[in-house]
């Protein structure tokens, strides 16, 4: 019998944790930012709901071996560090949630997205 109600306890403890929300694990909406290809095209990549509080090294400019990429925009709904070297590391500028286009001499290589716990509500 105790065996019986140790076991029921035991489901009825994961299905409240896995029916309860979880933290924020990404940011919801766009980051942009533009590079310049092998053959002197601009080009410019998106990042949908990118994930927060992890280094992320950027598409095509992610490495100091290429030319870094420029004028990132913001448009989710975190804080997002953007910094000048790979792997999170040298300068850094913060970008506010649903910011505008930074100029194009904001050099980027790599971003990180702040983490919250639960969304803010009225962040523009």
């Amino acid at each position: 019998m105790k065996l019986r109600n140790a076991a029921a306890a035991a489901v009825a403890a994961c299905a409240l944790v896995l029916s309860l929300p979880g933290s924020a694990l990404a940011a919801e909406g766009q980051f942009h930012y533009k590079y310049t290809d092998d053959f002197g095209q601009e080009q410019r990549v998106i990042l949908d709901d990118p994930d927060s509080g992890e280094c992320i090294n950027l598409y095509a400019v992610g490495s100091d071996d290429v030319e870094s990429g420029y004028a990132p925009q913001n448009q989710t709904d975190s804080w997002a560090t953007v910094y000048a070297d790979a792997d999170c590391a040298g300068s850094e500028w913060r970008l506010r949630p649903m910011g505008r286009p930074a100029t194009d001499h904001l050099r980027v290589r790599s971003v990180r997205f702040e983490v919250r716990d639960e969304p803010r509500k009225g962040t523009r």
